[in-house]
Parts: C-alpha cells; structure tokens; sequence
C-alpha cells in the first residue's frame, strides 16, 4: 500500500482471501508419500530370508527333538546300542559357511518331502561316524574302522538313513495330525574342504537352515549331527504346527455335551403271580414266575422268588478206539520224505561271513562224540551215531525223539 491507496495486486490478494504477506504453501510431495508407503507394505511383506525370529527357533527346535528323538530310537534298535540324539542348535547359515565351518568328510544323505510337507532337506553326518554305524551294523564292535566306506558298508548306512527318515517322518505325520512321505534317500560321501558343491538342492549362496544335534552312541559316538533345510521348508513346518497346536487348543475348549439325565423310576407296585391261562403257549406255561418288590424311599428294583438250578451237563463217556483203516493209511506210504542228518550248527554275523575263505574253520555247537540230529522234511525224529557202511556214510538210530524234542524242533 502506498499514500493510503491500495494497488491491483493487493486488491486482488484480498478478494481472494489471501493476505500478501502470508507464507505460500507448497504442494504435497506425493512422491515421499509414495515411498513411506512402500516401506510399510515391505515391513508386512514376508520375506523368505529373513532372519528367524527366537519363537522360530524355538519351534523347530521342538521339532528336530519330537524327530531325532523316534530316528535315534530306531538307529538304537539297527545297533544294538543305545543311540540319544539331543540337544538342538538352530541357525541360518550358507552352504558356503557350513563348508567353511566344516572341512572334513562327511555322509550327506539326501531326503524329497513328497506329501504333507514340499521341500528338500539333508542330514549330514561325519565319514567317520558313518563308518562305526556301519561297523556295529556288521556284527562289529565300533572300534578301529577305517574312514573309507566300501560300497556295502555304504549300503548299510545308507539303509539305517534310510529307516531313520522313515521314522521322522512318521512323527512328524503324528504331530502335525497329516500325513507326510518322504523319497528314498540319496546317499553319497562329500570331502567339505575340496568339494565344489555339498548338494544340488540349493545354491551355495542360499540362506538354508542349519539345525545341529548331539549324537552319542553308548561310549563309541560322541559327535554332531546335522539336518539342514531350506528357509521356505522351515518356515512350513513352523507354521503347521502352530496351526495344530492351535487346533488342538479349540478341540479342548469345546463345550462337553453334558450326560444325560436318567429319570427317576417310578415304584412298580408288587406284581402278584399270574396263572397261565389255557390260550397260554407251551413256553409260557413252564416259564417260571418272579415277583418284583420296591423298597420305600429307593428306587432300586429286587427281584425275589428266582428259581436257581445247578447247570447240568451230559457225562463224557469213552468209547472204544475208532477203527483204523489200514487201507487209507497204505495211500500213504509212497510218498516221498527227505531225511537229513545234522551234524551241528554256528552263528556267525556278516562280517564273519564275509571274512571266510578257503581253509577257513568253522566251529559248531555240537561237542565231539555227540549223537547227530535225524530231520524229517527238517523236524526231527531221532538221534544217532554216523557209521561208514562200504565207504559211504550212514546214520546209527540211537533214540527216538520224545514228544517235547519234536515240540522244540517245531
């Protein structure tokens, strides 16, 4: 405003309702907004690799123990020895890191999830390891095994793998109240410390989960097991079992439908003895009559006048022996019958079988001098002594098997 007079511009301010001096408000910045708001939608956004939250560990710690706990039982029951798998360690690791952390030989078995559960797991467990398993599998004692696995002591860890997995998912079937099934087991050596690659299920970048158990095996095992498995797979298996144990939670919550009320009998007045009438049929006429009586203030019936007679039962009668027709038994006495002379047994273990050649001597359980076993079509029938007629063998019948021999050889 100058000399009291009032320009153009401030004349249009005031008919606009503005005042000159006012600060100008700026446009909204949509673009920040934008962004603020995909930052949010991201933080809500589940992201397969991120870290595992203490509940998540947590949860697949339980589960690694529910499953190990059922596949040490089973590998306890394949060796003889008692097997505790125990103590989990859950963490989020890369192949890559798991080959640095651990650089010697392991046994990787690999295992498909095909139903309930999609998704690729491996157990790992040390060479060494693996080859007291397969030592105490053979009849061995676990002590000096060599780190090298042939093929057959291969094939036999790869068969108690093969049961302990089977067992896992078992239990895990059990837990998660569906059923799961797994693909046979992929078994193969891997040196951690040369090795390009541990599996082909993931990439050695990968974020994978790594869960490590304590393995003891009754003074002859004091080592580590791993299960690793992907994050995804992880992730699913969490998630069911929260969802079962929150079904079984409402399952329990339900309302009990409440027991039925019985009512209350009403005293049945005394009934008197009724006499058959002529029209009566000949089981009504002999049916015996009973009086009901009714106690005042109970409501319990109690019946009176029963007749009670001793059961009474035919006597057994012997008679004579029946006739035996020699003619049906003649049928008979052509068919052929394999006798066979034992001269004793042993009880080796596959090691000791395998471990056989020629010259080699194997000892039975019969003493020198003892009677041989007689077989017929493999039961036995009689003892004996081995004679040599005309340089060939034969049997000298000394006793007749007794009735409880024959019961044992059954």
């Amino acid at each position: 405003m100058a000399d009291g007079m009032l320009s153009q511009e401030e004349i249009d301010a005031l008919t606009k309702g503005i005042t000159p001096d006012a600060p100008q408000t700026s446009t909204p910045n949509t673009t920040n907004t934008d962004t603020a708001v995909d930052a949010a939608n991201s933080e809500t956004t589940p992201n397969a690799a991120a870290p595992l939250t203490e509940i998540e560990k947590d949860t697949l710690g339980e589960i690694g123990n529910i499953s190990m706990g059922s596949a040490a039982t089973t590998l306890s029951l394949l060796l003889g020895h008692k097997v505790s798998i125990t103590t989990p360690n859950v963490t989020m690791d890369t192949m890559a890191d798991i080959k640095t952390h651990y650089p010697i030989p392991y046994l990787i078995v690999g295992v498909s999830y095909t139903t309930g559960i999609i998704g690729n797991n491996i157990l790992a467990i040390q060479a060494r390891d693996a080859a007291v398993i397969a030592d105490l599998m053979m009849g061995g004692n676990g002590t000096n095994v060599s780190d090298e696995l042939d093929e057959i002591r291969q094939s036999a860890v790869s068969e108690a793998m093969n049961q302990m997995m089977g067992s896992v998912s078992t239990s895990l079937s059990q837990v998660f109240d569906k059923k799961i099934d797994i693909s046979p087991p992929k078994v193969h050596i891997v040196d951690m410390a040369t090795a390009d690659e541990v599996t082909d299920f993931w990439t050695q970048t990968e974020p994978v989960i790594r869960i490590s158990f304590k393995m003891e095996v009754e003074g002859i095992i004091d080592s580590e097991i791993m299960q690793i498995l992907p994050v995804d797979v992880s992730r699913e298996l969490v998630r069911g079992l929260t969802e079962s144990a929150k079904k079984s939670a409402e399952q329990s919550t339900l309302p009990q439908p409440e027991p039925a009320v019985q009512p209350e009998s009403t005293p049945a007045p005394a009934a008197a003895a009724v006499s058959p009438s002529p029209s009566s049929t000949p089981a009504q006429q002999t049916a015996p009559t009973y009086q009901v009586h009714t106690q005042p203030g109970n409501s319990q019936n109690i019946v009176s006048n029963v007749p009670v007679q001793p059961a009474q039962f035919t006597p057994l009668t012997v008679g004579p022996p029946a006739a035996v027709n020699n003619a049906n038994i003649g049928l008979l006495l052509n068919v052929p019958l394999d006798i066979t002379v034992e001269l004793g047994s042993a009880k080796k273990s596959i090691k000791d079988i395998l471990d056989l050649s020629s010259g080699s001597i194997i000892e039975l359980d019969k003493l020198a001098g003892e009677p041989v076993d007689v077989l017929v079509n493999g039961k036995l029938l009689a003892k004996g002594e081995v004679v040599v007629i005309d340089e060939n063998f034969g049997v000298r019948i000394t006793d007749i098997a007794s009735p409880l021999e024959v019961t044992r050889s059954l």
